[in-house]
């Protein structure tokens, strides 16, 4: 095995040639200016699909972000909402009726309903 790997590694390797095997010519081995044309195409379409999926994405992100901004408004509107309705405008809880039950505790007037 070791003289193996001795005789690989000993062995020149062929130079290559500089021309082309007889029977083949070059337009076999290029792809032409009709290979130029489509490679091109298929860069300068891949490029715009791309670009016009990045726009599309951002699009859907930023309506995302809108609807849940429209969300967020209006759950905290009805908050607000149930809170008035409830008599707890600006955080403030109504003062419970006193012992006899003659109204708020501390002697306000009750708001009518």
């Amino acid at each position: 095995m070791h003289s193996l790997l001795l005789s690989l590694a000993t062995t020149p390797s062929p130079l290559p040639t500089p021309t082309l095997r007889d029977g083949i010519s070059e337009d076999q081995v290029t792809p032409g200016l009709l290979g130029f044309i489509m490679t091109a195409f298929f860069v300068v379409a891949t490029a715009l699909l791309i670009v016009d999926m990045v726009r599309r994405i951002r699009r859907v992100r930023y309506r995302a972000q809108v609807e849940e901004e429209r969300l967020a408004a209006a759950a905290a509107a009805d908050v607000d909402a149930a809170d008035a309705h409830d008599g707890l405008d600006d955080g403030t809880r109504q003062a419970a009726p006193d012992a006899n039950g003659n109204g708020p505790a501390d002697g306000l007037p009750r708001p009518r309903e």
